[in-house]
């Protein structure tokens, strides 16, 4: 008989984790179960592998049971049963249910016959009671008819008007089509003259937009070469270079030529380098590259991996360091402004400072007490990090305590960051809710709570004082579970808009480096440009499959977008 031993029940629960969303339990049950070490190839397992699993079990049982009870015969579906009852009763037990269900139903309908017999005996005697009124009512019927016929022969004889009654007949018509047109219109009215709230963008007309702006496949270089979901991506700030990072146990560095994007598939040996994170087999989890960042000047790449080691690689492919510490997975990564220090949060609770330069840590920070969810820099020195545990710290290189904690979120902090001059941090969490803190009190300044589920990412404008775009109002972007994206006034702690465009979580936001655009990545495999003017989508493109994450280079000319299908797409934007 076969059977499922627990280390593949353990992966397709790791899978099912992964898929759902639950990006924090997948790496917990991976890691506790050691899901890096199994022999599984995750290139063969298909979505929804648990799912299809326990359905499939569940109509095991259900036509076990159903089978062997042959005593009645039935032509209904054999739906008697419950998933709760096959879950938690033997087969004999179901096919006792089953039995006496039949019975149940059997009895049913021998009483229906009963009573349909003497329905029919009831019916015989009203149907002659009917055939006597009706005859009554032919009778009634042909005496009227017989007064109307003397009545015209009196108007016809008197010679009254003849012409009169047809047309105040038509008159009448003609006033039934007026009132009709005015009921028309006053529809017609009531539509236009129903608005949206300023302060949300409706769905049906996003739907109208998003069929308008829809970027052509023609228009879009996919990158294919990935053998699994791609994870991150990012644009080198100074250059036309590409980074992905994916399940595959690679990263790799796509040379994207100048001009505009052409369709089809871009994976020849001239313009990508692979950044192998295992030698060999290219399928274990362990190697998984979940994070990844460039340095200010775009010559060296940083890497982190599901099994705890940092890398720096050169715009060659050549591996220059690896920072070996962590005892868990990295889940965040970050260089400093001045290129000399990498940042590392990972699932051991810890962050830890590299020197980079020396190719050693210089600081670990270990105050949390759960998994380091995300790590930001506010300047060369000082950072904050968040975390499972709900907590906030701000750290400063050289510090053993923390110089700020923000408590205050009561779910996972799922992300921190820090707007363009270092003064505000955001942060989001499972809680449902984003905040901004200061470092000159302890409490939040603003609560923001509109969304409906977990709050995933957060992204700052490069808008407002400081940047290169000073004229122009600070922002702060939030992308949730909930498939909408809200954008917030900061000063006043204010909903400016809610983005309705997605169907399904979103994963990802980046605003355009000159401010006035926002892309989106969703779950529902599309990604979403949007004006932030009037909150309204001016591009779309729809892909293969989830997006991950989504990104702009640095003249706001082309964006990228990752997918779990593998690839990567990269399209035009010109206004």
């Amino acid at each position: 008989m076969t059977s499922i031993t627990s280390v593949e029940l353990n992966y397709l629960v790791f899978r099912y984790l992964q898929e759902s969303g639950f990006t924090h339990s997948a790496f917990t049950l991976g890691y506790e179960a050691g899901i890096n070490k199994c022999t599984i190839d995750g290139n063969l397992i298909p979505p929804g592998a648990l799912i299809t699993f326990v359905q499939k079990g569940l109509q095991y049982l259900e036509m076990e049971a159903n089978m062997s009870n042959n005593d009645v015969e039935m032509d209904e579906d054999f739906s008697f049963l419950q998933p709760l009852d096959i879950i938690t009763k033997d087969v004999n037990q179901l096919r006792q249910m089953i039995k006496e269900k039949r019975k149940n139903i059997q009895k049913d309908k021998d009483k229906d016959k009963e009573k349909n017999k003497d329905k029919d005996k009831n019916k015989d005697r009203e149907v002659d009671r009917e055939h006597e009124a009706e005859r009554g009512r032919v009778r009634e019927k042909e005496r009227h008819e017989k007064e109307e016929r003397e009545k015209e022969r009196e108007k016809a004889e008197s010679n009254k008007e003849p012409e009169k009654q047809p047309e105040e007949l038509a008159d009448g018509d003609m006033v039934m089509d007026q009132e009709d047109k005015d009921a028309i219109g006053h529809e017609e009215n009531g539509t236009s003259i129903v608005g949206q709230e300023p302060m949300d963008i409706a769905t049906a007309s996003t739907q109208a937009s998003q069929e308008a702006c829809e970027i052509p496949g023609s228009d879009v270089t996919i990158l294919e070469g990935h053998t699994s979901e791609v994870c991150a991506c990012a644009w080198s700030p100074t250059g036309s270079l590409l980074a992905s990072g994916s399940g595959d146990s690679t990263a790799r560095i796509w040379t994207i030529a100048d001009g505009l994007c052409k369709s089809g598939a871009q994976n020849s040996p001239l313009n990508v380098l692979v950044l192998k994170h295992v030698k060999g087999r290219t399928n274990e989890k362990s190697k998984d590259v979940t994070t990844l960042d460039w340095n200010g000047e775009g010559s060296l790449l940083a890497t982190g991996s599901y099994d705890g080691q940092a890398r720096i690689w050169t715009t060659n492919g050549e591996l220059r360091s690896t920072l070996s510490k962590h005892k868990g997975p990295i889940f965040s990564l970050k260089w400093n402004k001045k290129g000399d220090y990498l940042l590392t949060g990972s699932f051991d609770k810890t962050a830890i400072v590299w020197d980079v330069k020396a190719e050693e840590w210089k600081q670990q920070f270990e105050f949390h007490t759960g998994p380091t969810l995300d790590v930001d820099w506010c300047n060369n020195v000082s950072f904050a990090t968040s975390s499972t545990d709900h907590m906030i710290y701000v750290c400063k290189i050289g510090e053993i305590h923390p110089i700020k904690t923000f408590a205050g979120h009561q779910g996972e902090v799922n992300c921190v960051k820090w707007d363009p001059t270092g003064s505000l941090l955001a942060s989001c969490s499972d809680d449902i809710t984003a905040k901004i803190w200061c470092m000159k009190q302890d409490k939040y300044v603003h609560d923001l709570r509109e969304h409906s589920k977990e709050i995933y990412a957060i992204r700052w404008s490069p808008t407002g004082p400081g940047t290169n775009n000073p004229n122009q109002q600070l922002i702060l972007a939030s992308a949730s579970f909930d498939s909408t994206v809200k954008l917030w006034d900061v000063e006043l702690g204010k909903l400016l808009y809610s983005l309705n465009g997605h169907k399904d979580p979103v994963y990802s936001v980046a605003f355009s480096p000159n401010g006035e655009y926002l892309a989106s990545g969703s779950l529902d495999k599309s990604m979403h440009i949007w004006s932030l003017k009037d909150g309204k989508i001016v591009k779309t493109y729809t892909g293969n499959g989830g997006i991950f994450e989504v990104c702009w280079n640095k003249e706001g000319d082309k964006l990228a977008a990752c997918f779990a299908n593998n690839t990567l797409c990269v399209l035009d934007f010109r206004m």
